[in-house]
């Protein structure tokens, strides 16, 4: 049964790794991911999630870069929902060790935990996945510490769920009651050009289907969780997902990090169609602050 009147919260992620080469609208710059961020806003997203240019810098160099890139924004929208990426580091404290400062500087609100591990790879030539940056690996002790780390915070995680046994620990944490206040799922189904859209036909996860929707939708069964839908390395809005999840009560994640459909869209562009899908549906659109409720956030404190 459709939700009607439920609003839908839709999430940007306007850059990620994609390069101007793969699609000339991504914005790569500071500068650049201001002007976006705010379009984004303008055009229906309530939250907005950036990457700097790169995931390699020590902690102060992308605390203020990311600082540049969001103060432009809260000056246009106070209540605007923004949050990074992980950084590179040997465990999880150095790889979120950006969060806390953030809180001071731009007064985060989202933090991020990945309960799992994945490989992330590409096709080769003959079809088969090709030899890449290997696994990505979060272990056990990781999502501990990660979600200990927002809890700690006072920052809702946004919460990746690439592979099936990602839900599994998430609902474990859930129904222990040790999920931090203000988290999202995010259920990741798998685009045939995988996260990096270096050929067609090697991906992770679940597909975009009706069936394997359906299939999330039984694991959450109990959960009182709010979750959104994506089709990282495909065009999410030429699924079937996306309208099953609205009409389920979910919510959209969409943007450049994630497409790799036909064309080069802008991500305004993207917004603008999840915004008359939603309408189409019979539900409205969640303002940043609408959405800040709906997840119940906390206000970010240093401890």
């Amino acid at each position: 049964m459709t939700p009607a009147g439920q609003p839908v919260i839709i999430e940007a992620a306007i850059n990620g790794l994609t390069s101007t080469e793969r699609n000339p609208h991504v914005p790569r710059t500071p500068e650049a991911v201001a002007r976006v961020a705010i379009r984004c806003i303008d055009a229906g997203a309530a939250i907005i999630h950036a990457h700097n240019d790169s995931i390699e810098l020590p902690r102060e160099v992308a605390v203020r870069l990311y600082a540049e890139s969001w103060r432009p924004v809260l000056d246009r929208h106070p209540d605007a929902l923004l949050y990074p990426t992980q950084q590179l580091g040997p465990d999880m404290a150095e790889r979120l060790a950006h969060f806390a400062p953030l809180i001071d500087v731009i007064g985060l609100r989202i933090g991020i935990v990945d309960p799992g591990c994945v490989n992330v790879t590409w096709a080769d030539e003959d079809g088969l996945p090709a030899p890449g940056l290997g696994p990505y690996v979060n272990s056990v002790a990781d999502i501990h510490a990660g979600f200990a780390l927002c809890e700690r915070l006072g920052l809702g995680p946004s919460v990746s769920i690439y592979e099936p046994t990602w839900l599994n620990h998430t609902l474990a944490f859930e129904r222990a009651g040790r999920l931090p206040r203000g988290a999202m799922l995010k259920l990741y189904f798998g685009g045939t050009n995988g996260y990096f859209a270096r050929g067609e036909g090697v991906s992770f996860g679940l597909p975009p289907t009706a069936k394997a929707f359906a299939a999330y939708l039984e694991m959450l069964e109990g959960s009182s969780l709010p979750w959104s839908v994506s089709a990282v390395g495909g065009d999410l809005l030429a699924t079937p997902v996306a309208r099953l999840a609205l009409e389920a009560g979910g919510h959209l994640k969409i943007g450049l990090e994630d497409y790799a459909g036909p064309g080069t869209p802008t991500n305004e562009e993207l917004i603008a169609q999840a915004v008359q899908l939603a309408t189409d549906v019979g539900r409205p659109i969640a303002s940043p602050a609408q959405a800040a409720a709906i997840l119940d956030l906390p206000r970010g404190a240093r401890p």
